[in-house]
């Protein structure tokens, strides 16, 4: 007897496929999110890419949604950005934490910062007129 004989192979059956409902992010996909956060804090697709150590490319995936991030990369994201997973994760995490200076005000601060003192000083004094202007305490 042959093992053809004993056995009929039968397809298997498909299984029914799970509808899950998508996950709302506040209105924003991840891909929308990161974008959101890296522009936020004054980076450009080249500069995150250089810091997480990938290409500019995918970068351009994660943020369009066409690629997902692991959860290395998401943990990665979050280091570079100075953010923590929830607030790149979570749907109803807060959208911005303004602890931080965004990457383009502490750009200008250090070429501030190079400038010689009497420089600073009168930057600093049409900053201050400026704010004041805008009914900004200083």
């Amino acid at each position: 007897m042959s093992f053809n004989d004993t056995h009929t192979l039968r397809p298997m059956a498909k299984k029914a496929a799970v509808k899950k409902p998508p996950l709302d992010f506040g209105g924003e996909t991840l891909g929308q999110r990161l974008t959101r956060l890296r522009k936020q804090r004054g980076f450009t697709q080249v500069e995150l890419a250089e810091k997480v150590g990938i290409t500019q490319v995918l970068i351009s995936a994660y943020e369009t949604d066409r690629c997902f991030f692991s959860v290395e990369m998401a943990v990665r994201f979050a280091l570079m950005l100075g953010i923590s997973l929830d607030e790149l994760l979570h749907p109803k995490a807060k959208k911005f934490s303004s602890k931080k200076p965004s990457r383009r005000v502490l750009r200008r601060l250090e070429q501030i910062e190079k400038l010689p003192a009497r420089q600073q000083n009168y930057l600093l004094r049409t900053i201050d007129g400026f704010l004041r202007g805008a009914g900004v305490a200083v």
